[in-house]
């Protein structure tokens, strides 16, 4: 068979910044090179050198063609000046260029050595859509557990916007000071920073890991949080996927009081789920209804046990999770999830 057909397209881009030399500073796309022989003998095909991906500058002028290629000769990525000279080297044995380590400056190079992220999709055209799915419930209904499984086990991200605010406000920044005097004063984080911070991070981890499958985790929580998600992405997108895991209070207070002894949340107390309770009836509730109105809304009684729910979860997960993912064996995290097995005391 030819090489031509067994290798995969070579569909990522390469960004290098930060090396002091304009001309290798830039965007790298697949090469286009036609098929020529290398150093090492082997045929090339377009996209590819030495049997990997290779790359050339999307400006067009690399005089060697590609510009970002390995070589199985020195057993090394390198990236070469627009002469055809070698500027930066990483002595690898990896399929892709490494871009969680500093490269070597070789001695037509620059120090310090450039910054190399890959991008899973051309960073000159708008970013694919995410594919969300909202997932709400009442406080102890098991969104977290959920979420995390589908996350380790299915390879859907898992987002809560909780999480992003905290890590936005450890960043520094405008943004974060605008969050901490929001919060100083005792308001809520506007929806225009949370959803901000959604979409961002969603195109993020989109463009960086080729993910798309997000599980947003207590969002909306209210019609308010929903009229600033149409705002960011339209009122003409398709609405998400709804989860909503219902759970009868009883449930849900036996289940918080049993896990504060080993959470520490100064609001696992009967006072604090009461009042939690009541806010997610008037203001989540009624997003749910909406929801169930145009049948976006599929409902899991997480009542149930652990397992059975989990199954639920992925079946209804189950058209955009990768089959390969979903059969692979439960990792001990997910056994201890799922009560098949105890957490280490």
């Amino acid at each position: 068979m030819d090489e031509q057909e067994v290798l995969k397209p070579n569909t990522f881009f390469l960004e290098v910044s930060g090396a002091g030399l304009p001309e290798v500073d830039g965007l790298f796309v697949p090469s286009t090179a036609p098929p020529v022989e290398s150093e090492s003998g082997i045929v090339s095909s377009p996209g590819y050198w030495n049997g990997r991906m290779a790359w050339d500058r999307a400006d067009g002028k690399a005089a060697r063609s590609p510009a970002l290629s390995y070589s199985n000769t020195y057993k090394s990525w390198r990236i070469c000046r627009l002469d055809g000279h070698l500027a930066y080297d990483a002595t690898c044995d990896e399929a892709m260029p490494p871009t969680d380590r500093e490269w070597h400056v070789y001695k037509k190079g620059v120090a310090p050595a450039p910054k190399v992220v890959l991008h899973h999709f051309d960073p000159r055209q708008p970013c694919p859509a995410p594919n969300v799915v909202f997932v709400l419930g009442g406080p102890g209904a098991g969104k977290g557990t959920m979420c995390e499984l589908a996350e380790s086990q299915l390879g859907w991200t898992h987002l809560s916007t909780g999480d992003l605010i905290r890590t936005e406000q450890a960043k520094g920044g405008p943004t974060a000071a605008a969050i901490d005097a929001l919060l100083a004063d005792g308001q809520l984080v506007p929806n225009e920073i949370v959803v901000t911070l959604l979409k961002d991070t969603m195109e993020s981890i989109t463009r960086t890991t080729g993910k798309r499958n997000f599980l947003l985790d207590g969002f909306p929580r209210s019609l308010n949080n929903l009229e600033g998600w149409y705002e960011c992405f339209g009122r003409s997108a398709e609405l998400p996927k709804m989860l909503f895991f219902e759970c009868p209070y009883e449930v849900l207070e036996k289940r918080i009081l049993g896990r504060a002894k080993y959470t520490g949340r100064n609001d696992d107390n009967v006072e604090s789920i009461k009042l939690r309770f009541d806010t997610f009836k008037a203001e989540t509730l009624p997003t749910v209804e909406l929801f169930k109105s145009k049948n976006k809304c599929v409902e899991v009684d997480t009542s149930l046990d652990r397992q059975t729910v989990y199954a639920l979860v992925e079946k209804n997960l189950a058209r955009y999770t990768d089959e390969a993912l979903a059969a692979q064996p439960l990792t001990e995290r997910a056994e201890m999830l799922l009560g098949l097995r105890p957490f280490p005391k």
